[in-house]
């Protein structure tokens, strides 16, 4: 779910850039110093190394929820402000995701949490794929059980 949650709020996030002169590839450049700012200076691509992710599949596919969740408040900042400020264009837009990223990174300092220093998660698409086979077994027997009835 909050994985979901998190796909959903980007396309919102894209949404509300997207028509304050920001295009696709800077979009990807504000997101991409979002993350450094969250994981304390490492780029996505530093991130995926230290835990061990093809290059090919998303980071977030691998993050604790705490570090979604994260992400996900530092975005919906960001997203508030950018409305409410009548910001436009990328810079001006980098520079408060950034600040919104650091202020939440320095809230999970609070708490001795340091998102570059969690262990990756499993990965959700592999989770999710285990829970739609299960949930078709599961109605299956339901169906089973109905028939002997």
């Amino acid at each position: 779910m909050a994985y979901n949650n998190y796909s959903f709020k980007y396309s919102k996030f894209y949404m509300v850039v997207s028509i304050r002169d920001v295009d696709h590839e800077g979009f990807g450049r504000i997101r991409s110093r979002g993350d450094q700012a969250l994981f304390g200076g490492l780029t996505t691509l530093q991130m995926k190394k230290k835990l061990n992710i093809s290059e090919n599949r998303p980071l977030a596919d691998f993050l604790p929820i705490i570090t979604i969740k994260a992400k996900d408040l530092a975005t919906e900042i960001t997203n508030f402000n950018v409305k409410r400020n009548d910001l436009r264009g990328e810079p001006q837009i980098t520079h408060e995701h950034v600040k919104n990223n650091e202020d939440v990174r320095n809230l999970l300092a609070k708490s001795k949490i340091k998102p570059e220093e969690l262990p990756a998660e499993e990965d959700i698409k592999k989770l999710q794929r285990k829970v739609k086979t299960r949930n078709k077994e599961v109605l299956k027997e339901a169906k089973k059980l109905k028939k002997k009835k």
